[in-house]
């Protein structure tokens, strides 16, 4: 039976992940902070809660041994908490906010793979999802930190590919458009009022489902509403020429050194 582990599991794309994987025979245990609500949730599905801060290092690499204890070894990492960060640059520009932002969202999802690295090499490899957010794949200007976040994750995911495919370990980034999220509760009216569609939680935690069967690594996977989710396709940037204007080698990601 395979097992997940889920950060920010009490509510939003976590919670329904975690639904999903259950209903299809599967095995989870739920982080977050909000205990109240993830104890709510792990007592619907019958599933172990442990409360971590994603922000803080040794307490991700604690809570993740403890969960690999208590499970007997985990197969998949969703890598989900993230919170927007509510102000911008200029006057309203707030220190605390910031970090805590760039604590959670990007932290997070880096401490997170530290942690699932050797679990996962002990199950012989496994899979890491990421969540990140369209915000990471074009310019946010309502709230250019968050899109920077984001961004962060997808450039993450995108790099540790190749890297950890040696491993047997697949890594995406999972990048939804505006979807039911208590992320979008300050813009959800200007969204519906201008006529933007919102992605319902339920396609969003079937999408997440989808990319870890997908046997991909590496990419950025779109979901916008009323469409399927799909690896984003970059455009790549123009390789180097050499002095007399002929294309140079291009660098083969295999031939660099283990990280």
């Amino acid at each position: 039976m395979t097992v997940t582990l889920i950060t920010g599991a009490a509510s939003g794309f976590g919670r329904e992940v975690a639904r999903q994987l259950v209903r299809r025979g599967e095995q989870v245990v739920l982080l977050d902070v909000n205990d109240a609500d993830g104890q709510v949730v792990a007592d619907e599905l019958g599933a172990p809660y442990l409360h971590c801060d994603v922000s803080d290092y040794d307490e991700v690499l604690a809570t993740t041994a403890k969960a690999d204890e208590i499970t007997g070894g985990i197969d998949a990492f969703f890598l989900n908490a993230g919170i927007s960060s509510g102000f911008s640059f200029g006057p309203d520009f707030d220190l605390q906010k910031y970090r805590r932002a760039m604590g959670i969202n990007v932290d997070g999802v880096v401490f997170g793979v530290q942690a699932a690295l050797p679990v996962l090499q002990r199950r012989g490899g496994g899979s890491i999802v990421c969540t990140a957010s369209m915000a990471g794949l074009t310019g946010t200007p309502f709230d250019p930190v968050y899109g920077a976040n984001k961004h962060a994750v997808v450039g993450l995911v995108r790099a540790l590919g190749p890297a950890l495919q040696p491993m047997g370990i697949r890594v995406n980034a999972f990048c939804p458009g505006f979807a039911e999220t208590k992320i979008i509760v300050d813009i959800k009216e200007h969204l519906q009022g201008v006529g933007v569609p919102i992605i319902p939680v339920e396609k969003a935690g079937a999408s997440v489902l989808q990319i870890f069967d997908s046997g991909a690594t590496g990419e950025a996977w779109l979901l916008q509403a009323g469409r399927d989710v799909m690896p984003y396709a970059f455009r790549g940037i123009p390789g180097p020429l050499t002095e007399e204007g002929s294309r140079a080698g291009v660098l083969d990601p295999s031939a660099v050194p283990e990280l």
